[in-house]
């Protein structure tokens, strides 16, 4: 049976509901304001970009749409599966089993990374940065998408799921180490309710989400996010 890269850090959601999660992929910033603000600060027209931790390679097409070169990195060998499926007939696209602490690419390969809610939560990825040094190309950058627990409903929610993750201690980890926070104001919008409460409970835990599907009638959530950005 094939099994997750060691050193794979478990992904509560998208390893065990993969095709809840691509609900939410869905659902999750619909208006584009992530990449927009990526394509603001670089240009990644025939360069090479890697989405680390990609899962079932959902954005992979989106950057091989100007990018010379699309690698996807990802350490389940299901979701490795699903992403070559995937982008099987994109010619400038490819996907590789591997993890954050050790990126299966040669030194100095990588213009643009992207690594969207995965492995870089802040303390404790200091493996994965040490690798980034590694991997990016001089003149690079790298981009770190995770949620902004300070402000925003869906903040309160993560909160109250995650009480021992501390967005003060996450902003000084990033600021320390040369990273620039660019605050994002995004939508989590779902089709219907039902798509909503599936998600919610693949995201939290069962009390966590109990109490945000019974005080929370929507299917659209306002959403903060921390876009973090380094050159190289």
């Amino acid at each position: 049976m094939t099994r997750p890269s060691q050193g794979a850090v478990p992904s509560p959601n998208i390893w065990h509901h993969p095709e809840t999660y691509e609900i939410e992929n869905h659902a999750a910033d619909p208006d584009g304001v992530i990449e927009s603000a990526m394509r603001a600060t670089t240009d990644w027209s025939g360069r090479t970009f890697l989405d680390l931790g990609c899962g079932t390679g959902f954005h992979l097409a989106r950057w091989a749409e100007t990018a010379r070169e699309v690698i996807g990195v990802e350490p389940h060998p299901d979701l490795v599966s699903m992403a070559r499926r995937r982008v099987r007939r994109l010619g400038n696209t490819q996907v590789r089993q591997g993890t954050a602490q050790e990126i299966p690419l040669p030194d100095a390969s990588v213009d643009v990374m992207q690594a969207r809610w995965a492995y870089f939560f802040g303390p404790g990825c200091e493996p994965g940065l040490a690798e980034l040094d590694r991997v990016m190309r001089r003149g690079g950058t790298a981009f770190v998408i995770d949620n902004d627990a300070s402000r925003s409903t869906f903040g309160g929610w993560f909160r109250r799921g995650y009480p021992m993750i501390d967005p003060d201690a996450v902003e000084r980890f990033w600021s320390q180490r040369g990273w620039t926070r660019q605050p994002l104001d995004i939508r989590w919008s779902f089709a219907n309710r039902t798509d909503f409460e599936a998600v919610v409970r693949i995201e939290f835990d069962a009390a966590t989400a109990a109490h945000v599907l019974s005080t929370y009638d929507g299917f659209e959530v306002d959403y903060a996010v921390n876009l973090w950005i380094r050159g190289f």
